[in-house]
């Protein structure tokens, strides 16, 4: 589980595919040791197991159903991704509960700067449109942001100078993709509702 607060990005060095998904290996500054294989990190918010680290460089299996389902179908070298470590107990929670499991993709239409502060405009898919709600939070690439408008297409948020500097939303232009996870609340709270009619 996670919170949606960035504070580590990694590079992508390496990419090998796989009969039944990928593995890909990761460049970063987070300090870990060969105790911590097996934990859960949170690469542009989908939630993958470490499985092998060797000098700063982290290695991860996706299956073909969490590509199928992110944007790392897409993945190239040398890429910037966002990286969580999960949340120990009794750690403030800044953001919102994040699963690390992906709905959906989303593509940016556009980027527009106000005053220091940065609007995206993001188009999903009809099926996960209807489950935006304005100023819920909302996991974009690992980041809890906030929807501050519900579109026609998908939703806008704004972000601040720091989290636009500290996270790799500073890299996206238009028709960038994104990973997108719905807040597991309005998920739920749906689903409830739908199984009582």
């Amino acid at each position: 589980m996670f919170n949606g607060i960035i504070f580590n990005k990694g590079l992508i060095t390496k990419i090998s595919k796989r009969s039944k998904g990928i593995n890909i290996f990761v460049k970063s500054d987070l300090k870990l040791t060969n105790k911590d294989i097996g934990v859960s990190i949170a690469c542009d918010g989908v939630c993958l197991t470490l499985i092998t680290l060797k000098k700063k460089i982290m290695e991860f299996y996706l299956s073909n159903e969490t590509v199928k389902r992110s944007k790392f179908k897409f993945l190239k070298v040398k890429d910037l991704i966002n990286l969580e470590l999960p949340l120990r107990y009794g750690q403030k929670i800044s953001g919102h509960i994040c699963q690390g499991h992906v709905d959906t993709t989303g593509k940016v239409l556009s980027v527009k700067k106000v005053d220091k502060s940065f609007i995206f405009d993001f188009e999903i898919n009809i099926k996960e449109r209807k489950n935006i709600i304005e100023k819920a939070s909302i996991c974009i690439n690992g980041i809890s942001l906030t929807i501050s408008k519900k579109t026609k297409k998908g939703f806008q948020i704004w972000v601040i100078p720091h989290t636009f500097r500290l996270t790799n939303l500073s890299n996206l232009k238009k028709n960038s993709l994104v990973n997108i996870e719905i807040d597991i609340l309005s998920k739920y709270v749906k689903n409830f509702f739908h199984e009582k009619k």
